[in-house]
């Protein structure tokens, strides 16, 4: 009799653990699922690039040092490896981009032509959808996490080596107080935390 819930009891652990260990690896699964939505997106960014650089060189050609930047923050995104270094890549491409759009802003035949028109909001709608995909898949992180890390899931990680994701976080500027000045002369206010 006692060998029967010996063996009932050690079924239910060994059950345990297989329901534990599937749970995780279906987390660890989501998690590159969403990170393969980012990188879809981060492909369809990266074939923007090269058209509207070479639409705004045809305006501002003297701006080059602005143009090599965007060239080359984006050849150092599509070489990046691993999340943590494409994100970082990506920070470095979306501050090149964003001094790109402020150099265009100088040229308002630029502004009207309809190619960069396009090219700029077919990359605005591509960078709401990579914002979109970033948010799941960071969400999918911390599901991964919070599941690795309770009790008793954590003994069965552990065992199985079941390892941390990283974040993708946001690029330093972001996280910045934005400066207003209204031209008054005075200090300009900051964004409240």
């Amino acid at each position: 009799m006692t060998w029967i819930i010996l063996a009932a009891v050690a079924a239910v652990l060994v059950l345990a653990v297989v329901a534990i260990y599937n749970r995780l690896v279906r987390l660890r699964n989501r998690i590159e699922a969403a990170w393969s939505q980012i990188d879809v997106q981060l492909r369809r960014r990266y074939d923007l690039i090269p058209n509207l650089v070479e639409t705004v060189k045809g305006y501002a050609a003297h701006e080059r040092q602005t143009l090599e930047a965007v060239i080359e923050a984006r050849r150092q995104a599509v070489q990046a490896q691993g999340i943590e270094e494409q994100a970082q890549a990506e920070n470095m491409l979306t501050g090149a981009l964003r001094q790109l759009f402020a150099v265009a802003e100088a040229y308002p035949e630029l502004r009207a032509n309809q190619n960069f028109l396009s090219l700029q909001e077919e990359l605005t709608g591509t960078e709401g959808r990579i914002a979109f995909s970033r948010q799941f898949y960071n969400e999918q992180v911390l599901a991964y996490d919070n599941a690795r890390q309770v009790f008793p899931t954590n003994i069965v990680a552990g065992v199985f080596n079941f390892e941390e994701k990283p974040y993708f976080e946001a690029e330093t500027e972001s996280r910045e107080n934005v400066r207003v000045d209204f031209g008054g002369g005075g200090a300009a206010p900051q964004q409240p935390q």
